[in-house]
């Protein structure tokens, strides 16, 4: 069972009006600025069950804009988003799905594109401005954000889960939470941890010149 903290519960500072469809989705968005390496070019925002019925009037859609953006929960241009994605040259378009029943009720599935880069991700909106990250480029994930993450795509090799946290120990970084997924046996495979503190950029660079190692994503806070 997932727990909160009373800072959960009592929410973000935040423009509102509502930490699940303002904050939240802020920092979904924010998550997906920071796997994609940038502000996108190109955003497809879809929203899902009761996103998708209230995204425009609770200013859902405003806030999610805003992410991509990358501003801050408590950025009061978070009302004026679309004004400032006009600006920027970043286009959008919003879909919705009304009754998708193996999903959350507050799921928002981003496909972003940045020049010849892009990602694809599925954030849920927890309540209180808490976020869960539940899949990126067609792997499981299951990050909250709150704490240092890093996301690995390798080879499938034999030793690489056990080689992989060998060197983030080295760091001296403790692990909080670990996924792993794949997409077969021997093909492309996917390690998400989470860790209590943050990499040195030398152990970055030492992950990202294995030639095993396809794509390294290291997101250190993201509320800053």
């Amino acid at each position: 069972m997932e727990k909160s903290s009373v800072f959960d519960m009592i929410g973000p500072v935040m423009i509102g009006p509502s930490s699940s469809h303002t904050a939240g989705v802020v920092r979904i968005a924010r998550v997906g600025v920071r796997l994609l390496g940038g502000i996108p070019d190109e955003a497809e925002v879809i929203f899902y069950n009761s996103f998708a019925r209230t995204y425009e009037g609770h200013g859902s859609d405003r806030a999610i804009i805003a992410g991509l953006l990358d501003f801050k929960t408590d950025d009061k241009r978070i009302k004026t988003s679309f004004d400032e994605a006009k600006k920027s040259g970043l286009k959008y378009t919003f879909k919705s799905v009304g009754n998708a029943s193996t999903k959350h009720p507050n799921t928002i599935r981003l496909k972003l594109k940045k020049g010849n880069q892009s990602v694809e991700m599925e954030g849920e909106s927890r309540g209180g401005g808490v976020v869960k990250i539940v899949e990126v480029n067609g792997f499981t994930a299951g990050f909250s954000a709150n704490l240092h993450t890093i996301i690995i795509e390798a080879n499938d090799a034999r030793g690489s889960i056990t080689f992989i946290t060998s060197v983030i120990a080295q760091d001296d970084c403790n692990i909080a939470t670990m996924t792993v997924s794949r997409k077969g046996k021997n093909d492309l495979a996917c390690q998400i941890l989470e860790m209590d503190s943050g990499l040195n950029d030398i152990t970055l660079q030492y992950l990202r010149s294995l030639n095993w190692i396809r794509r390294v994503i290291y997101i250190p806070d993201i509320d800053k």
